[in-house]
């Protein structure tokens, strides 16, 4: 609402600016549904295009192939299939793989302990997850340093409090304060106990996705887990066309229990793919087909998902870049494959290669979020927090772009052409020569109108020097502070409680710890 328009109301309401006020500073815990797209994707290649690259990636798989390293079992079931196997390398006659991904689901549930948060991931859906993996967080007050698992519980209590967020994530931060072999367990100890949105399962070895699913049948009940995915994990292909044991294993392990994965090339152009867009797109499409597919050797109809971590290099200095055309010129593209796969799609996120969270953060971050909605992506990875090239989960940034990802459910919501969005009565009732701050329909509407922000400010000048002249990122550090401080668990039943502290504690115990 404008100044005018708060006068307009003060004038009609005593105490209404009190009663807003109050209404303000309120604590809240509103929770916004997964995005259902009203709008049509961006699509950059015709058909000629797409024939094109789909018919250089099997050419790429049969020709080449794909190294699946140290997995003597992996080798059998690919051979059993109808591939050649020549030691370690995997050649794919055309059509098989497109073959066994068919038996993909387009869309599937993963569900939240708490049924309200559940998801649907595919078809028209876009899920928004937080920033993952990086070893160092940042924040106004202590700059740059190592993660903690207290890092760590404070990033998932900010998703659980974030009202454009529908998931909690994975390894939001790298908390190195635990020992490697045993990190994953506090790790998904926070997910499951300070948030009730969905969650993702440790990948860095198999036998950690195995504690992954034996936690989640501590949480959910172990018929609940065996008949529905609670679940999405994260499995990085080795660009270019290399398939490790330790990814590969974790896989296997979420594939047989029915758990969702994202199969997911992890590519810098120029590095481990082609510097070309129409290149590095025939690399990404082989890469992920043979990915799906052998989760379909592991069992029909596992839920998996199309997955593109894309960006490009700086040639002068080999850093990744990130909000650049090149990168989004892929984004889109992989966008149309994945739906002519007739699989979920994952890509974009707030990237960009900025230490701080400052105006080239906004720049490069805006291009990826946007991108991201208008390729059609399902799960967006990293939607806040990610800074510095994915090396910092930054506070600051996570509620900055946090905030913004209203933006893009309200641009994916689409225009309002219902009676009440066409607006007629109020261009009858204000006529010529008119103002619409007093008028019947902007009162009804003035609340949901227009989206707001709930960092950026937009004070007059003289008010924002009184209150310090502070920027964007201060605003954030306070914002930050206020949400943690308004933070309240979702209740846990205390046998489920007991039951994965126990788990927990058990497993410590049985081996030493490792840091390496």
């Amino acid at each position: 609402m404008t100044n005018e328009a708060g006068a307009v109301r003060r004038g009609r309401r005593a105490g209404g600016g009190a009663a807003r006020r109050a209404e303000r500073t309120a604590t809240r815990f509103e929770f916004s549904r997964f995005i259902t797209r009203n709008v049509p994707d961006l699509e950059v290649l015709n058909a000629e295009a797409l024939e094109i690259i789909e018919a250089n990636a099997e050419t790429l798989l049969q020709e080449v192939g794909v190294n699946f390293v140290d997995n003597p079992s992996a080798l059998a079931l690919w051979k059993d299939a109808g591939a050649d196997i020549d030691g370690e390398r995997v050649r794919i006659p055309k059509g098989l793989a497109r073959q066994l991904c068919a038996t993909a689901p387009s869309t599937f549930t993963q569900h939240a302990r708490n049924p309200e948060r559940n998801v649907e991931i595919g078809g028209r859906n876009l899920v928004l997850a937080p920033v993952y993996g990086p070893p160092f967080v940042r924040d106004l007050a202590g700059g740059r340093r190592y993660a903690t698992i207290e890092d760590f519980r404070n990033f998932v209590k900010l998703g659980q409090m974030s009202k454009w967020l529908h998931h909690s994530g994975g390894t939001v931060c790298e908390p190195t304060d635990v020992a490697v072999n045993k990190r994953h367990l506090d790790m998904l100890h926070a997910h499951m106990t300070l948030s009730d949105k969905p969650y993702m399962g440790s990948v860095t070895l198999p036998e950690r996705a195995e504690d992954s699913i034996e936690m989640s049948r501590i949480v959910f009940g172990s018929d609940f887990v065996d008949q529905h995915t609670v679940m999405t994990s994260l499995v990085n292909i080795n660009s270019p066309l290399t398939f490790d044991s330790v990814m590969m294993g974790a896989l296997e392990v979420y594939a047989r229990a029915n758990q969702a994965a994202i199969i997911s090339p992890f590519i810098v152009g120029g590095a481990m793919a082609p510097v070309t867009v129409a290149g590095t797109l025939t690399q990404v499409l082989a890469e992920v087909m043979a990915g799906v597919a052998y989760s379909q050797l592991i069992r029909t109809g596992a839920p998996v998902v199309f997955g593109a971590f894309v960006t490009s290099i700086d040639m002068n200095s080999g850093a990744p870049t990130f909000g650049t055309p090149e990168a989004a010129q892929i984004t889109l593209g992989a966008g149309q494959l994945a739906r002519r796969l007739g699989l979920p799609y994952r890509s974009a996120g707030s990237f960009c290669g900025s230490k701080l969270p400052d105006a080239q953060a906004g720049y490069e971050t805006a291009n990826s979020l946007n991108i991201g909605l208008l390729s059609g992506v399902n799960f967006m990875l990293h939607a806040c927090g990610w800074l510095e090239g994915g090396l910092v989960s930054s506070y600051e940034k996570y509620v900055m772009d946090a905030d913004q990802l209203g933006v893009l459910h309200k641009m994916a919501a689409g225009i309002d052409l219902s009676t009440n969005g066409q607006g007629m009565d109020a261009i009858r009732e204000v006529g010529p020569g008119g103002h619409y701050l007093g008028c019947s329909h902007t009162q009804e509407n003035y609340k949901d109108a227009f989206w707001r922000s709930g960092v950026l400010d937009y004070k007059p000048f003289e008010t924002w020097e009184e209150e310090g002249a502070r920027d964007t990122s201060a605003l954030a550090q306070q914002k930050v502070q206020k949400m943690l401080g308004e933070y309240q668990a979702p209740g846990l039943d205390p046998g489920i409680s007991e039951a994965l502290d126990d788990y927990i504690l058990r497993k410590k115990a049985a081996v030493p710890d490792s840091f390496v």
